[in-house]
C-alpha cells in the first residue's frame, strides 16, 4: 500500500536533492525582468528554490509560502533575503493589489480549493500584475522519464491528484484572469546517481505500494550500473494577467 506522505521527515532531502528546473527559472526570470516587476509571491516555496533564486537574480522584494514548517526552516536559513510565512495557497494573507506577480511551481496540485486560490491570488495583484502556474499536464505525466518508466505504476495515482489543464484555465478565467495562454518547457540532463529516487524526494514514489517502488529501484539501478540514463523534465507554464 501507499505510504502518507510526511513533508516534514522529507524537508531536508528535498533541500538536498530538489533543484530548480532550469527552463523554468529562466522563463520566470525573463517575465520579471521585461514586466519590470518588484513585488513577487511564490506560492508553496517549499525550500525555497526557485524564489531564492530569483530574489539574488533580481533584487526584488519576494515572498514565500509554504504550509510545512519544515520546510520553511530550511528555506529561512538559505535565503535570508526572502520574507517566508506559514500558509495555504487558498488563503494568502496579503493586501489587495500588493503583488506584481504571483507564481507557483509543481505546487498546484497540493492547494486544497483551487478556485478560491485563484481568487485569492487576483486579490493580491495589481492592476496589470500576472499569474504563473507551472504544473504537469495528463501527457507529461505519463510519459515522465524517468518517474514513468521505471513506476509506471505511478501514472494513475498522479493523474487523479493533478488537475486537468483545461480544467485549470476554465478555473483561472473564472477568477477574473485574462491573457491566457500556456507553453511548455523542457530539460533533457543524464542521471548518474539514483539517491534523489532512492530518498522518494519525489512524492509520486509515496503513492505507490513499497513493493512497487524498490522493484523500480532495482531496475533504474541496474540501467545506471552500466552507464548514465537520459531523462527528460518537463512543465506546462499556465500565465494570465489581472485587468488593468
Amino acid at each position: 500500500m501507499a505510504i502518507p506522505i510526511d513533508y516534514a521527515q522529507l524537508a531536508a532531502a528535498y533541500a538536498h536533492n530538489r533543484a530548480v528546473h532550469p527552463a523554468v527559472l529562466s522563463r520566470l526570470h525573463s517575465f520579471i525582468v521585461d514586466h519590470h516587476a518588484q513585488r513577487v509571491l511564490e506560492v508553496g516555496c517549499g525550500t525555497g528554490n526557485y524564489i531564492g533564486a530569483l530574489q539574488q537574480m533580481t533584487q526584488t522584494a519576494t515572498r514565500g509560502i509554504d504550509p510545512s514548517p519544515a520546510m520553511l526552516d530550511i528555506a529561512r536559513r538559505r535565503w535570508p533575503e526572502v520574507t517566508f510565512t506559514i500558509g495555504r495557497g487558498e488563503q494568502i494573507v496579503s493586501d489587495q493589489g500588493s503583488v506584481d506577480f504571483v507564481f507557483s511551481v509543481d505546487a498546484i496540485h497540493h492547494v486544497t480549493d483551487v478556485p478560491n486560490f485563484f481568487r485569492a491570488a487576483y486579490r493580491v495583484l495589481e492592476a496589470g500584475g500576472s499569474i504563473c502556474t507551472v504544473t504537469d499536464s495528463e501527457e507529461i505525466i505519463a510519459t515522465r522519464a524517468p518517474l514513468s518508466i521505471y513506476w509506471p505504476e505511478s501514472v494513475a495515482p498522479e493523474l487523479a491528484r493533478y488537475h486537468a489543464i483545461p480544467l485549470l484555465r476554465a478555473w483561472m478565467e473564472a477568477a477574473g484572469f485574462v491573457d491566457l495562454r500556456q507553453e511548455t518547457v523542457e530539460h533533457a540532463f543524464d542521471l548518474h546517481d539514483s539517491r534523489p529516487y532512492r530518498e522518494r524526494v519525489f512524492s509520486a514514489l509515496w503513492l505507490i505500494a513499497d513493493e512497487a517502488f524498490q522493484r523500480g529501484l532495482q531496475r533504474l539501478e541496474a540501467d545506471l550500473a552500466r552507464g548514465p540514463v537520459r531523462c527528460v523534465a518537463r512543465y506546462v507554464l499556465l500565465w494570465g494577467a489581472r485587468e488593468t
